[in-house]
């Protein structure tokens, strides 16, 4: 039986959680994003995956998509400005900007987005780019 679009996604992000590496991870939220190739959530989760596997390239270009799908997706602009600053692109700023503004009129992606950040550290714990990018959002606190 072949699962379903949604129940691949649920099970990779419970893989996830349960602490599965992203390494074994990826085919998964590939095979979503090949049959959702317009979810956004799905971009999102691997771009992050290529991102703490070390794949900053695959992480720009999935990155990428996820926030032309979604432009108010504050996780999708942070995975885009932590893959750009591992390639050495330009234009970062302003996705960490635009982010800033996103968590600052919703305290549930502020919070959400830090959980994420402490999970990045939790998984890649000297995460340079993630530093970075963490110290540009939350510079006030």
């Amino acid at each position: 039986m072949t699962n379903t679009v949604e129940s691949l996604f649920d099970t990779g992000l419970e893989r996830y959680k349960a602490g599965e590496p992203a390494a074994d991870l990826i085919p998964v939220f590939q095979e979503v994003c090949d049959r959702a190739s317009r979810s956004s959530p799905a971009w999102t989760c691997l771009a992050w995956l290529y991102l703490l596997d070390d794949k900053p390239n695959f992480a720009y270009k999935a990155a990428q998509k996820a926030v032309k799908l979604n432009p108010q997706d504050p996780q999708a602009r942070v995975n885009l400005a932590v893959a750009m600053l591992e390639t050495g692109q330009k234009g970062l700023r302003q996705h960490v900007d635009y982010a800033q503004q996103l968590i600052s009129v919703n305290p549930d992606w502020r919070e959400e987005l830090k959980n994420s950040i402490e999970d990045g550290f939790s998984r890649k714990p000297d995460w340079q780019s993630l530093t970075k990018v963490k110290s540009w959002l939350f510079s006030e606190e």
